[in-house]
Formats: C-alpha cells, sequence, structure tokens
C-alpha cells in the first residue's frame, strides 16, 4: 500500500531526514521509532502530502503523493499536531461537521459521530466546547475528527501525547480496529506500550539517521 524509495529531506544544508526506504503492505501497522530530530514527524508530512521529499519518491496505492487530489485526500487521512478547532463548536458539532463533509447521508454522519466519540470515551463531554477539555481529552478529540473520515491509510504522529497508560490503551484498541478493518497505519511514536499494541512492523529512524 505505501511505498518509500530513497526518500530524504533536507532544509539547506541541515538534513530533515537522512534517505530511507521502506513498504507497508495493505491492513499492516509502521510504527515509527526514534529519538528526537530523526525525521519521524518529517517522513509523516511528507506521506501525508504536507512536504515535498528532496529525494527519492512515496507511492500510496500506487499513485503518487498529491494532496490537492480529491482521491488522494480521500484514501490518506492524517493527525500530525492537533487539527484547528473552533471555540464556539461543541466537540459533537465538530466531529459531526467532519463526518458531514464526507458524506451525504446526515444520519450516516450523525451516527458515525456518536460512535467515534463513545469508542474514545468521549461520548460524556460531547456538548463540551474545545477550551473546556483537559489536555488529554483535547488530544483524544483530536483523534476522533481525524476518524470521522474515510481513509484507507491514516497517518498519527505522537497519538499518545497527554494520555495516561488507560487511555494509550483505549487508543491502541481503535487502532487495532481500522488495521484489522483493512486500514493501513503509520505511526509515530515514542510510548513502547503503543509500539508493542500496534505494530506488525517496526522502522527505527535513528539507524539511518
Amino acid at each position: 500500500m505505501i511505498e518509500v524509495d530513497e526518500v530524504g529531506v533536507n532544509a539547506g544544508d541541515v538534513t530533515l531526514l537522512a534517505p530511507i526506504s521502506t513498504s507497508v503492505p495493505r491492513g499492516e501497522a509502521l510504527i515509527v521509532r526514534g529519538r528526537n530530530g530523526t525525521g519521524k514527524s518529517t517522513l509523516l508530512r511528507v506521506l501525508a502530502g504536507a512536504r515535498k521529499p528532496s529525494s527519492g519518491m512515496v507511492r500510496i496505492g500506487g499513485l503518487g503523493v498529491v494532496e490537492r487530489d480529491g482521491g488522494f485526500r480521500r484514501r490518506v487521512a492524517a493527525m500530525i499536531g492537533l487539527p484547528p478547532m473552533a471555540s464556539d463548536l461543541t466537540v459533537f458539532d465538530h466531529v459531526l461537521l467532519v463526518a458531514t463533509t464526507w458524506t451525504d447521508d446526515s444520519t450516516a454522519a450523525a451516527e458515525l459521530t456518536r460512535d467515534v466519540l463513545a469508542e474514545l470515551g468521549l461520548d460524556a463531554l460531547d456538548e463540551r466546547f474545545p477550551h473546556e477539555l483537559s489536555s488529554g481529552q483535547t488530544q483524544l478529540f483530536g483523534l476522533a475528527l481525524v476518524l470521522a473520515r474515510p481513509f484507507e491509510v491514516l497517518i498519527l504522529d505522537e497519538p499518545e501525547q497527554r494520555l495516561d497508560p488507560e487511555h494509550v490503551e483505549s487508543v491502541i484498541r481503535v487502532l487495532r480496529a481500522r488495521r484489522d478493518d483493512g486500514a493501513t497505519l503509520v505511526v509515530a511514536t515514542h510510548s513502547p506500550l503503543l509500539a508493542d499494541g500496534v505494530a506488525d512492523r517496526t522502522l527505527w529512524l535513528d539507524a539511518v539517521a
């Protein structure tokens, strides 16, 4: 599903990501690990189409990465940092807005919204505004916004941030469910718990940096 061929990223004379090659079959989870500064987030931005590589090539589903292409956007969902949030929309409103954007079926969008919030333990907080959430709840809310849309590939940068071990376990269950449903995952993490709970394969960037 994902092919990375000698992809590297430079900013002037600074190497943000040393050239790497890897692949991820459909329905498997690749965990990206390594010290800060080895290029984990940079690699994810390349895969999501948010940054062009300085060298090499990425193909997802046999096609090149083109962020502005509608087919690519439907195929690939990413959370690299928290998504924008509006202060005057509730948690439910936000997730429903995302779900509705991707379907003409308002009933299905509302059902998906309720399901995603319940899956992440946020259903009791659906009438809160973003500023009323704790940091951990905000992290889960950001994940809900990504899960409320269709995707074949899910790219996440440190989804365990600000979460206690119990909630990391919840995220593991959610990611396993998406993988078992056929999604391909690429997840950068510092958490051994999340890595061990989700990985089909692991890419250590320290080894190539």
